[in-house]
């Protein structure tokens, strides 16, 4: 599972603008699957671990409201950074993103970033 997973992160690091870092984890249980980060103090998987708690609060809450619907990511806008947890479409696993926000190119970014997410489907 590794290679694939290590292409994902390279392709994410030399195609996203800004990249800081990204994981990819387990919803149910939390495990990460992958990390990679440009900076050695930014622990990717530390913070997975706490946006798992953000993901099952929102879940939550849609479960609370009666809602039919899906998480498709959820975006957070820090002062210099912009943190993306996407949800796969089986809610299985999530991939975090940290960015940049004065060298990203959003769009972009959520684009690429959809598009790994499919090459990776089935795979994990």
């Amino acid at each position: 599972m590794s290679d694939f997973l290590s292409k994902f992160g390279e392709d994410l690091k030399n195609n996203v603008s800004g990249f800081i870092a990204v994981s990819i984890t387990e919803v149910k249980t939390g495990m990460s699957y992958y990390s990679l980060s440009v900076n050695s103090s930014f622990d990717p998987e530390l913070a997975s671990a706490y946006n798992l708690e953000v993901v099952k609060a929102k879940l939550s809450a849609i479960k609370a409201l009666g809602l039919d619907q899906k998480i498709e990511n959820i975006m957070i806008n820090l002062s210099s950074q912009i943190h993306i947890i996407d949800i796969s479409d089986a809610g299985d696993y999530f991939i975090y993103l940290a960015v940049d926000a004065n060298k990203v190119n959003l769009g972009m970014t959520k684009a690429l970033l959809n598009k790994y997410k499919q090459d990776i489907i089935g795979k994990i």
